[in-house]
């Protein structure tokens, strides 16, 4: 195994495993070899993408709760987190539509005020936004 940085490591925890070449799989299973907590979390990263990919939001609670029996701290304060906001979180696991498209639009309008820089009225500002639309 090349020696890895900590980044690197977590990278290789983070990514797909049919994503990763011969090389990043040896050292990710050397990884998950030399501790358990690191394998813990390579199953609780993997399983959390794959129920965020494949919309599964009817596996969070299970999840939640191998999260709490993992032993890990900063994920549990990471599940802690997704239950403060569950309707939200469950909605983005299950529910294909999102509101991405409007988000981009409000930060393209934002950019567009900030490049003015507090130099002119709404109405430059609405040429510009109408300039940009076109």
């Amino acid at each position: 195994m090349n020696r890895l940085s900590v980044q690197g490591a977590l990278w290789l925890i983070a990514r797909l495993f049919d994503h990763l070449n011969e090389d990043e799989r040896a050292d990710l299973q050397e990884v998950c070899q030399a501790s358990s907590s690191l394998s813990t979390l390579h199953t609780l990263v993997q399983s959390f993408g794959q129920m965020a990919r494949k919309r599964e939001g009817y596996r969070l609670e299970d999840w939640k709760k191998h999260v709490a029996e993992s032993g890990l701290c900063e994920v549990q304060r990471f599940a802690k987190g997704l239950e403060r906001d569950k309707e939200a979180v469950l909605a983005g696991l299950t529910v294909v539509y999102s509101n991405g498209q409007v988000e981009g639009q409000v930060n393209k309008l934002k950019l567009l005020k900030r490049t003015m820089y507090g130099r002119a009225g709404f109405s430059l500002l609405r040429q510009r936004v109408l300039h940009a639309l076109s």
